[in-house]
């Protein structure tokens, strides 16, 4: 496999931006069931994966299914944006992955050609972050899939000025969010999102998954309810597992190997 860690001048965040990527461009020739492999047999495929909170481009990889299911892994950085677009200059990381990023790996490697080829994933923030930009751009990502997501917008929207939690202040929020009292109906909540795309017939594939003992259960559990009563497609599962890369690492393969099915 190819490691690469590329530099490049982005508008959607006025600066000079890194990310992490893994092409499998060198199959292992001493591995018999590498002829086998019928994903070796396809058009490579693309998967972004968006970090959490605290995270960084490269903080998680799942090296280990790109050569299995021949599926390329950009991992950018979303510092801790909720990868939403901001109000303020510099701050459009929604754009970043859903429109910059994926148009200069088109121009760039050759990748990203199309949403049957394309997807999005990731954990705790950059759960949230794979449904919102999956939701947000669906001519872009096929298929969604969020783990252990931090659905917290329900929360955003009772804040008031001053108040905040163990997280981070009323200020962050608002930074990220928007208004509270406007989020539920914006565009910066999934729900309104999936809603707008089932009338318009472009749902994406969505996975959805949280650990047991995940403190983001019932948040997860509360969209998984929200998406049946209003007949939005979608696959969920809970099992044993925290809030950590044990559950992630074993997801991470299912996820993608769902997407590329």
């Amino acid at each position: 496999m190819a490691f690469y860690t590329i530099r490049f001048n982005s508008d959607c965040l006025r600066r000079p931006v890194t990310f992490e990527m893994i092409i499998p461009n060198d199959p292992r020739k001493d591995l018999p069931w590498e002829d086998n492999n019928p994903n070796k047999k396809r058009p490579m495929k693309t998967v972004f994966l968006l970090h959490g909170y605290y995270g960084c481009a490269g903080s998680w990889v799942p090296e280990f299914v790109a050569d299995m299911y021949n599926v390329a892994l950009v991992s950018p950085a979303g510092d801790n944006s909720f990868w939403l677009d901001g109000a303020a200059t510099g701050r459009k990381y929604a754009s970043f992955v859903g429109e910059e990023l994926p148009d200069y790996l088109r121009r760039t490697f050759g990748l990203a050609n199309g949403a049957e080829d394309t997807f999005v994933m990731g954990l705790s923030m950059g759960g949230f972050g794979a449904l919102h930009t999956g939701l947000a751009f669906p001519k872009q990502f096929g298929k969604i899939g969020a783990m252990s997501s931090a659905l917290i917008t329900h929360e955003v929207a009772k804040m008031k000025h001053g108040e905040g939690n163990e997280v981070a202040n009323f200020a962050y929020y608002h930074e990220c969010f928007g208004e509270p009292s406007e989020l539920l109906a914006s565009e910066n909540n999934p729900e309104t999102l999936a809603l707008k795309l089932k009338e318009s017939g472009e749902l994406p594939g969505i996975f959805m998954c949280c650990g047991t003992e995940d403190f983001l259960l019932e948040n997860n559990r509360s969209l998984h309810r929200f998406f049946e009563q209003n007949g939005i497609a979608h696959e969920y599962y809970e099992s044993k597992g925290g809030h950590d890369m044990q559950f992630w690492g074993e997801y991470s393969e299912k996820i993608i190997k769902w997407m590329c099915e």
